[in-house]
């Protein structure tokens, strides 16, 4: 997108590029009463309403790259993130703020093409029209690399977050949506850069693999889904699948203090992806959830399965605390998602 009077070439000033930005983030919404503009937002929840606030930090050589993902796609991930802890919340969204580093080439027109920040936010901006989420401000600084730190607000009715610590002996486990997808992408997506990564540019895509890796690209943050469970006091525990089944259904045991059990036949897992990748994987961002064994949910919501994957179960002490259960064998399930800092 262009502003009248830019010259091509690239950005002339940080104030001309927020200004796209601003022009770009559009009017009001959702639970924004002063938006862009002014030295702070003004956001506005109703009556009897808890405000949820989630941050996450996107690094390029660490969350993504460059040179191997379309900007839409890093503008759409960095986005999802945030839109997926409001939806484990159960928290509908108020608004986003967006403090975005980029190196000055990143910014620049290239001939025709349009610069990788404003592809950026076509993704970023798709996401949240689509989910009522206006983006209320942020900040924007030269860096030697790409990194963008997303912070959303949203609101909970008072007292009635969904958490992670309100699962009990005897509940069933659900999933919502399918597991493993987007490790299964990343994966497609190293073995096509091998071939044609070029360290500045996104390489292109061919068409035979967008579908196995739209998981990884695109995420769909299940915020519909949250904000259903918890008009209905249906989940009694729940978390978003951002590092994998296995670490995030132990923060659940952690949190709750009771263990699990899951049945490998049970797990939804995405065409192309293994069980390595369903249990494993990160970055799926789908709902991981515990309910009460006299519950009664669906098959679907918002058009997304839901699959029950096993049961809450005491937790005793020296035992595993997620076992993992094969026809008659079963054993334990150690969680091996992503962790920073890790020594594995």
């Amino acid at each position: 997108m262009t502003v009248k009077g830019h010259k091509p070439g690239g950005a002339r000033s940080e104030h001309e590029l927020l200004r796209r930005i601003r022009l770009r983030a559009g009017s009001r919404s959702g639970g924004l009463r002063l938006g862009i503009g002014d030295d702070c937002a003004i956001l506005g929840a109703k009556p009897g309403e808890d405000i949820a606030v989630t941050t996450d930090l996107s690094i390029d050589g660490r969350h993504f790259r460059v040179g191997w993902h379309p900007p839409e796609s890093v503008g759409h991930r960095a986005l999802a993130r945030g839109l997926s802890d409001l939806a484990a919340m159960g928290a509908r969204p108020l608004g986003a703020f967006l403090s975005l580093g980029l190196p000055r080439e990143l910014t620049a027109f290239r001939g025709r093409q349009r610069p990788w920040v404003d592809r950026f936010y076509d993704g970023l901006l798709t996401l949240a029209g689509a989910h009522k989420t206006p983006l209320a401000g942020g900040d924007l600084s030269e860096s030697p690399i790409a990194l963008a730190d997303i912070v959303l607000v949203g609101a909970v009715p008072k007292g009635r977050a969904l958490l992670r610590s309100g699962a009990r002996p005897g509940d069933s486990i659900y999933v919502a949506g399918l597991l493993g997808g987007a490790s299964a992408g990343l994966l497609e997506l190293m073995a096509i850069a091998r071939k044609q990564a070029n360290s500045l540019r996104p390489f292109r895509i061919p068409k035979s693999v967008a579908q196995i890796l739209e998981p990884h690209l695109y995420p769909r943050p299940q915020v519909a889904i949250g904000l259903w469970l918890q008009r209905r006091g249906l989940a009694s525990a729940a978390i978003d699948i951002s590092d994998g089944l296995s670490t995030e259904l132990a923060h659940i045991c952690d949190e709750s203090g009771v263990a699990a059990e899951v049945e490998t036949a049970a797990l939804p897992i995405s065409p192309g992806a293994t069980l390595h990748n369903a249990l494993h994987g990160g970055e799926d961002y789908e709902l991981l959830f515990t309910a009460r064994r006299a519950a009664r949910l669906p098959r679907s919501i918002a058009g997304v399965s839901i699959t029950q994957i096993g049961r809450v179960v005491r937790h005793r002490p020296g035992s595993p605390q997620v076992m993992l259960a094969t026809g008659a064998r079963s054993e334990p399930l150690e969680p091996r998602g992503w962790e920073h800092f890790s020594l594995k």
